[in-house]
């Protein structure tokens, strides 16, 4: 066989197998294509790209694949505005829907006003950092140190430090995203529906004395609270005050009425209220360190 006819036979081979290929990948493509909904990117487009996880899913994408098959609400989406909300249900041809609105609750009111620290902490600002450091020397090893953490993650400036180095929580622009719940070194913010309006302001698990010794606004575990509301809504575990939500509809104000150091609030539109027993906290500078 001579080059030319050798080289004419790999060539034909050649066009041949790629013929063979071409034929398989489109069976292959027929055979495993997956339809999927245009009206997909469509919304993912409406969606602010946040992918801040509050709707429940992993992300704007996934949330607007459950958009599409009618397995989620445009309303669960608390960083949309209700315009576009609206916009995407009217796209959709659905109902805009009904969800509470979440915001991130910080279980400490011990600001340097009114919570000893028994060292100056004295290193990179981060609260994880601190707590790495003998518990960032504050008395109450469950309190807020104050260092930002929170407000610095919060892609949403839903959260600022106030004068006493207290995290603050701007209700109207919370999106219950959680990143703040995660980044907490001491487990001091959760999510709630703003209708739990009982809350206990206190993670301290000392008991009496030791508890206000560390923070004059601690949780004394004294049962008045538990004393005072209606059953089961308000129980003592590890010294501290704990509120049952699944009796949410029990709560009223009579529970912090006689609460001596304020530990446990009322939360409402007017913002946080404590009981008439309550010490009354008028020093404005920062405790003196121990």
């Amino acid at each position: 066989m001579s080059d030319f006819q050798t080289i004419g036979v790999a060539v034909a081979f050649m066009a041949a197998f790629g013929i063979i290929l071409s034929l398989i990948l489109v069976a292959a493509n027929k055979r495993l294509f997956v339809y999927e909904d245009p009206r997909i990117d469509e919304v993912e487009e409406m969606l602010p790209h946040a992918n801040c996880g509050a709707c429940g899913s992993a992300g704007c994408r996934p949330f607007a694949e459950r958009l599409t098959k009618g397995e989620a609400e445009p309303a669960q989406c608390t960083v949309s505005s209700k315009e576009m909300g609206q916009a995407i249900a009217r796209h959709l041809g659905v109902s805009l829907g009904k969800v509470e609105k979440r915001v991130a609750r910080l279980a400490c009111a011990g600001g340097t006003h009114v919570a000893l620290m028994r060292a100056n902490y004295s290193g990179l600002k981060s609260c994880r950092a601190a707590t790495l450091v003998s518990g960032g020397g504050k008395a109450c090893a469950w309190g807020c140190l104050g260092l930002g953490d929170c407000e610095a993650v919060c892609d949403f400036t839903a959260i600022s430090m106030d004068r006493h180095g207290l995290p603050q929580v701007d209700v109207e622009r919370c999106t219950a995203c959680g990143d703040c719940v995660a980044v907490c070194p001491r487990d001091l913010f959760e999510i709630h529906p703003v209708s739990h309006r009982l809350w206990v302001a206190c993670k301290n698990q000392e008991f009496g004395a030791a508890a206000e010794n560390a923070c004059e606004v601690a949780c004394t575990a004294c049962e008045r609270c538990v004393m005072d509301a209606p059953e089961g809504l308000v129980q003592i575990s590890n010294n501290l005050a704990t509120v049952d939500y699944g009796k949410n509809a029990l709560a009223s104000r009579i529970a912090i009425e006689r609460c001596p150091t304020g530990a446990i609030v009322w939360l409402d539109d007017q913002g946080m209220s404590k009981g008439r027993d309550a010490k009354k906290v008028v020093r404005k500078e920062a405790l003196p360190v121990a």
